[in-house]
């Protein structure tokens, strides 16, 4: 990351309150909040990623993000070609009042063309996939013909053309056929194999290192002890990270301690190119992310106007971004959608696009007070006359995983929005889209 960007860092944090501030508000909007993560993200990758690139086999590439434009060296289909099993002809023969009848001339399979030129009044039995031979135009498909020893009859009302997949239809020679920044995906690996490609450039996935923070925290299979719970944040965050198909380290739980915490942050900053936490960033005495970071990092700790996560932490430390999510388990997953994910697609060299949104029915009454936007969890689902509607998927507390579990969407409802009553329009986010 260049010195301007986090000298920039460094300036914000200077001029925004911190979270422990009450003199007045600071929080940031989520579309600014938003902004301002993109802008580091982006800067990261022009800087680090964008020439950080491996060239790997096709297979290998599953996952990663293709560096460069792809084009076709020939034209795809190669070949102009039979889309069915039937006959082909000249369609200049054919009649739109009359039916017509051809002399088997011989056989055209996938890969053994017809060798001759079909002569007037002949045709050629071809399968699909199979080159077009000379002088033919048009495929009948066999079952709409009648076949009587080696002679078939074709009805009227066909057109000349038909049934036929022309050479560079798909792709023409030098055509993009895969842009820079798209994810390879299965579909990806099958036009590339039918490019003749054996190997690609991709960008190098990044490296994300997380942890939880809290004394409270004990690993699952163990027995809790007064005021103990078990450690599901960090569960999350491994769930939400493998998805995006990222290297990741998984740091574990670092105690409530400045010097674990920053050397917890160091070792991140030095072996991962984003760091990402949980816990620590709201007020209370044993939260020392704040403290820390303001020794070994440039942040803004801001209060962002949404719930639930409205504490989020954001800076960089040695040049990595650094993202400090709440502690709240719900809160930690509409954090991570809504702000850590789109810069993580950034830095991955991808298309960070604005997650589907549209408008349905809302079936529950939600209660709301302008100021914020908030994130309810919801089921969408069709009601008994077939509409699309949404009905909240049970309690809305920052910690209840259970509703978040049952629900397939984010409720959205914008700053200004006051109580849902049922009926009401609603925006709508389905989870499909983000993960």
């Amino acid at each position: 990351m260049s010195d301007d960007i986090v000298e920039n860092v460094s300036s914000k944090k200077r001029s925004i309150a911190s979270c422990c501030s009450d003199s007045i508000d600071p929080s940031l909007s989520l579309s600014q909040a938003q902004e301002r993560i993109q802008t580091i993200a982006r800067s990261c990758f022009l800087n680090t990623f964008i020439h950080n690139t491996l060239l790997l086999p096709i297979r290998e590439a599953l996952g990663y993000t293709l560096a460069h434009d792809v084009k076709a060296m020939f034209d795809v289909p190669a070949h102009t070609n039979s889309a069915m099993d039937g006959f082909a002809l000249n369609g200049a023969a054919l009649s739109q009042r009359d039916q017509r009848q051809f002399l088997i001339a011989g056989t055209a399979l996938a890969g053994k063309p017809y060798p001759d030129t079909v002569k007037p009044g002949n045709c050629v039995r071809i399968m699909t996939g199979a080159a077009i031979p000379s002088g033919c135009d048009t495929v009948i498909p066999q079952e709409l013909t009648q076949c009587v020893d080696n002679v078939v009859t074709v009805g009227a009302g066909h057109q000349c053309g038909e049934n036929v997949r022309y050479a560079g239809e798909d792709l023409a020679k030098n055509d993009i056929a895969i842009q820079a920044g798209t994810p390879i995906t299965a579909t990806e690996l099958g036009l590339l194999a039918s490019l003749g490609t054996t190997h690609i450039e991709v960008t190098r996935k990044p490296k994300v290192a997380f942890f939880s923070t809290g004394d409270e925290l004990r690993p699952v299979g163990t027995r809790l002890g007064p005021g103990e719970i078990h450690d599901s944040n960090r569960y999350t965050l491994y769930g939400m990270l493998t998805r995006l198909g990222l290297d990741l380290q998984d740091l574990g739980v670092i105690k409530d301690n400045p010097s674990a915490l920053r050397a917890a942050l160091e070792h991140a900053s030095r072996h991962a190119d984003v760091i990402i936490s949980s816990g620590g960033v709201s007020v209370g005495d044993a939260d020392y992310i704040k403290d820390v970071l303001d020794e070994i990092g440039a942040v803004d700790f801001w209060k962002i106007a949404i719930k639930p996560g409205r504490p989020l932490a954001f800076g960089t430390i040695n040049g990595k971004p650094f993202f400090g999510l709440p502690g709240n388990p719900v809160a930690v997953m509409v954090t991570f959608y809504q702000l850590v994910r789109p810069a993580l697609l950034t830095l991955a060299g991808l298309k960070a696009n604005p997650a589907i949104r549209f408008k349905v029915p809302c079936a529950s009454r939600l209660k709301k007070k302008p100021g914020r936007v908030e994130f309810y969890r919801g089921v969408l689902e069709s009601n008994e006359l077939g509409e699309t509607i949404v009905r909240s998927s049970g309690k809305q507390g920052s910690g209840v995983l259970s509703s978040m579990s049952r629900a397939n969407c984010f409720i959205v409802l914008p700053q200004s929005q006051g109580t849902v009553e049922p009926g009401d329009p609603v925006d709508v986010e389905p989870f499909e889209g983000l993960v």
